[in-house]
């Protein structure tokens, strides 16, 4: 279905219909889809919730819209219009640090949060940033490049799941995938993370070249009701490649 408000039609699916919701965030320039695997098994005792955001898959917003307070302000449109008071919020990658920002903006619209392979802290601006100028000059190479980095060779159907997560960031607009990578420039949640009151689970890929295991350890050492859980053997996405583990976490931590 399509969600529509103000300048953007949000493309959001709804699956199950438990009384308990978990609405999840993709990362970067990755879909919903990066979620669906792992709600193939959490919606047999969730009611699951993904959207499409800003710049990605289905969804129609403008480039200039591309801003990490329009992405936080998103997440609240989409519970708004589906009539969800409270759920967990799940984010992967670069949407943990959206994730973070609206459990600090309004607490009481989640009962707890799930981050996996998160970032929180974006790099500063700097027009020579190697992926930054990929990403403007050779488009596919760039995004090539960075699923190869997301996928490790030792997870099972790496070939075939390296070329799906082509298609899904390619699906991205070379303006929007760029905008959204600047979107986290000087994003720097740290200070504040201390204060997250909700019960956290963060789960992390042992094999992550994109955001190093240290930031989760980091990151699980700073909110007071934390878990950590660490998968061996695994890349950045570990909600395609390792969908059955991510889902029994989640399920154990907030039976």
């Amino acid at each position: 279905m399509f969600i529509t408000r103000d300048n953007a039609q949000f493309y959001t699916v709804s699956f199950g219909d438990s009384p308990r919701t978990l609405l999840a965030l993709g990362g970067w320039a990755g879909s919903w889809e990066l979620w669906t695997n792992t709600f193939t098994y959490l919606s047999n005792t969730w009611r699951t919730i993904a959207y499409d955001h800003r710049g990605t898959g289905a969804t129609i917003a403008p480039t200039e819209s591309i801003k990490f307070e329009t992405l936080v302000n998103d997440v609240f449109v989409i519970l708004d219009a589906l009539g969800v008071d409270q759920c967990v919020l799940a984010a992967e990658s670069a949407g943990v640090a959206i994730a973070l920002q609206a459990a600090l903006q309004q607490p009481q619209r989640f009962s707890g949060l799930v981050l996996v392979d998160g970032m929180y802290c974006g790099p500063m601006p700097d027009v020579t940033d190697p992926f930054l100028m990929g990403l403007k000059n050779n488009f596919e190479a760039a995004v090539g490049h960075f699923v190869d980095n997301c996928v490790s060779q030792l997870e099972p159907d790496s070939a075939a799941i390296r070329h799906w997560g082509r298609q899904i960031i390619l699906r991205s607009p070379q303006p929007d995938a760029v905008r959204l990578y600047e979107s986290m420039f000087g994003v720097d949640l740290r200070p504040q993370v201390n204060q997250i009151i909700q019960p956290t689970l963060i789960l992390h890929g042992e094999a992550d070249r994109i955001v190093p295991v240290k930031a989760s350890e980091w990151l699980s050492s700073q909110i007071p009701d934390c878990h950590l859980h660490i998968f061996q053997d695994t890349g950045h996405v570990p909600t395609v490649t390792r969908p059955q583990a991510v889902a029994e976490e989640i399920n154990r931590y907030f039976e």
